[in-house]
Order: structure tokens, then C-alpha cells, then sequence
């Protein structure tokens, strides 16, 4: 069987564990896919260039950074949610710092991984609930986690956001303080393909996606996949049981609701300066029904 090659990119985290479990199983290859799975450490803002510059097909990707993305002319759109729960980010301070709360860092910079990354949008968001000026708000390009490491370990910044669990062994051996976390008012992640890969592979994607919901719903179910993810991860077990507890993966489509409430806050911090409709952001495939063969 001739397999249709498929790019893929998202974040090298625990929400991503079902995809490399699925590609173990070879289970893409069995419905005739060739997924070639790419670690993105950078994030959101470099899966969403990787789509305008057909680097990658999908992307497994931040709600409200492809959403900003496909506003602004990224051609790609959303087939569905991937994690339906929220994303916690953690708001972080070098480990040395005195300062014991977010509001006593409002003149500090603010490390993000790339403009229009999660860790970007969030520093608005985030500015907003402690009353600041987002348009005085001053970054310092870090590309990666490990570049944040260097940022402030080195007082090039004082500020940083990002996923509150992957930071946790930072936060445990005090080279991060966390000052607090912030919730996104939407769902995590989605899947999103370019315009282009949807017209030439539709029926691919959507096997794609039938292996993937397979998985994610069966997911938190497998045994010891708590000391697995903490294996896999640098984790704590005692952290990874948390995480498993409030995240809840997803075959839905993106909402209405869910697409106003991102709008609704970006305008308000002035990132996002247009209405959009939720047609115009998403992709609805076929279903592929198809019993996995064993």
C-alpha cells in the first residue's frame, strides 16, 4: 500500500505522549499513513510559520495562537480540538528574585519563546488582569524553554510564562519562582492543517485524526501512564496525577462561544483588530469509520 506522508509538528510535551504512542504502535502506518512527527521546542509562533512556509502539513497547536495566526493570513485551518480543558500557564520569576508577586514586576521584561507564541499572547492576558498598560509591555526573544533558563538566570528578564507543569522541576530546584498561575478562557490545543495538505490529503487527515482520537481517548486509562509521562518527561508522578486529573482531550469541533471569547480578549489588548467567523478558522473532514486492523 502506497502510505501518504503527512508533516506534523507540535510542542515536545506530555499532551503530545498520544501521538508518539500511536506512531510506536505503527498504528498510522496500518490505515496507510507515514507521519513524520517534528518536535516544535519553540512553540506556537514556529508551527505557525512552519505552516505559512509549508514546512509542515498539521500542527498540533495553542488555540488562540493558530486562531490570531489564520486572522492575519496564516492559510491553514482548524479540523478540530485536541485538549478540550484549559492550559495553566505558570507566571515565572528568576529563582533568586525577592519580589514575591506578579504586580511588583510590571517594569520588568518579559521573556516570550516568539511573537505570537502562547507565552506571548499570555503576557497580555496577564497584564490585564493586574491593570497594567499592554501597550508599554517589553520582551526578550528566548526561542525556547532553555533560552528562558539563560533570560533571566542572567537578568535579561524578569518575567515568563509558560505550561505550569513543564516548568515544575525548574520551579523545584529554584532556578524559577512561580508567582502565580493564569488559566486560559478556552480549550488548549487544536489541530490545524494548511489549506493546501486539507484540498490534497482530505481523506489521509481524517484517518489521521480517527488513530489520534483513538488514542487520546483511551489515554489516561492505560496502566501506569502517570510513571510513564513522568519517565518520558522529567516529572514528578505526584504532578503528572494532578495534570491528569484537570486535562481532558477532545474529537470535538472549535465553538462559537470559544472563538468570541478569544476575540473578546485580544481586542480588549488590542492584538487582534477584526471580527472573524467560526467558518472562516475551521475545516470540517469526513469521518473515516474504519476498524483499525490489528
Amino acid at each position: 500500500m502506497k502510505k501518504t506522508t503527512i508533516r506534523i509538528g507540535g510542542v515536545p510535551e506530555h499532551f503530545n505522549l498520544p501521538w508518539h504512542l500511536a506512531i510506536e504502535d505503527k498504528a498510522f502506518e496500518k490505515v496507510g499513513l507515514d507521519l513524520q512527527w517534528q518536535d516544535i521546542p519553540e512553540g506556537t509562533g514556529r508551527m505557525s510559520k512552519m505552516l505559512r512556509d509549508d514546512e509542515l502539513d498539521v500542527a498540533c497547536i495553542l488555540t488562540d495562537g493558530i486562531v490570531k495566526d489564520i486572522i492575519a493570513g496564516n492559510p491553514s485551518k482548524i479540523l478540530q480540538v485536541y485538549v478540550q480543558t484549559p492550559l495553566l500557564w505558570g507566571v515565572h520569576a528568576p529563582g533568586t528574585i525577592e519580589a514575591n508577586n506578579t504586580r511588583q514586576l510590571e517594569d520588568g521584561k518579559i521573556a516570550i519563546s516568539r511573537y505570537g507564541s502562547g507565552s506571548h499572547l499570555m503576557s497580555y492576558l496577564m497584564a490585564k488582569k493586574h491593570g497594567w498598560d499592554t501597550t508599554e509591555l517589553d520582551f526578550e526573544l528566548v526561542n525556547t524553554l532553555d533560552g528562558a533558563v539563560e533570560a533571566l538566570s542572567n537578568n535579561k528578564a524578569q518575567l515568563f510564562l509558560w505550561e505550569r507543569y513543564m516548568t515544575q522541576p525548574l520551579v523545584d530546584r529554584g532556578v524559577f519562582k512561580r508567582l502565580e498561575t493564569i488559566a486560559t478562557p478556552w480549550p488548549s490545543f487544536v489541530i490545524a492543517a494548511r489549506e493546501e495538505s486539507i484540498k490534497e490529503k482530505e481523506e489521509a487527515l481524517s484517518k489521521m485524526l480517527y488513530v489520534i482520537n483513538t488514542y487520546t481517548a483511551d489515554f489516561k486509562l492505560i496502566p501506569s501512564i502517570d510513571r510513564t509521562i513522568a519517565a518520558h518527561y522529567d516529572l514528578q508522578v505526584g504532578d503528572v496525577q494532578q495534570w491528569m486529573l484537570r486535562t481532558e482531550y477532545s474529537d470535538d469541533q472549535l465553538w462559537d462561544t470559544t472563538v468570541d471569547t478569544i476575540l473578546e480578549e485580544f481586542t480588549a489588548v488590542g492584538i487582534i483588530d477584526k471580527e472573524v467567523k467560526l467558518e472562516e478558522l475551521i475545516k470540517d473532514l469526513p469521518k473515516y469509520e474504519q476498524e483499525m486492523e490489528d
